[in-house]
């Protein structure tokens, strides 16, 4: 079956949710594309940056709880969560789990220019997944 729609999960839907949302709907444009966490936090201003980077206005993105996700409205679920536990996501949707890791960092030692790295590091690998998915099954 062809999806309609994809919700992306991590745990915080700052970094790797958010940067999905807003790939999954430059690729995917006839899709529902959503995005959410276990533990909403903010979009982490790097993700919507490196966003903007490859011409994707994330700045009106909110950070959003699984539990406010209808599992009606959802027929595809790929988690990004990587060393940390993902959020389960209740319904008979399909599944992918793309562990990518966290590109947020509390280490003062990482410059902003490497952090922004890290985040397109993220950005990219997710990107090239999506595109695969797209190759594969649309």
């Amino acid at each position: 079956m062809t999806p309609t729609s994809i919700l992306f999960l991590c745990v915080a839907n700052s970094a790797r949710s958010q940067m999905g949302e807003g790939l999954g709907r430059q690729i995917f444009p006839d899709l529902r594309i959503q995005s959410a966490g276990s533990r909403p936090s903010y979009v982490n201003p790097y993700a919507i940056e490196v966003l903007a980077e490859v011409g994707i206005d994330a700045t009106i993105h909110t950070s959003k709880s699984v539990q406010d996700i209808d599992p009606a409205s959802v027929d595809l679920v790929i988690t990004l969560c990587a060393e940390e536990v993902c959020p389960v996501f209740l319904g008979k949707a399909e599944r992918l789990h793309w562990p990518i890791p966290d590109p947020a960092s509390d280490d003062p030692s990482l410059s902003p220019e490497q952090m922004r790295e890290r985040f397109r590091v993220g950005r990219d690998e997710i990107r090239r997944r999506l595109e695969v998915l797209k190759n594969d099954r649309f």
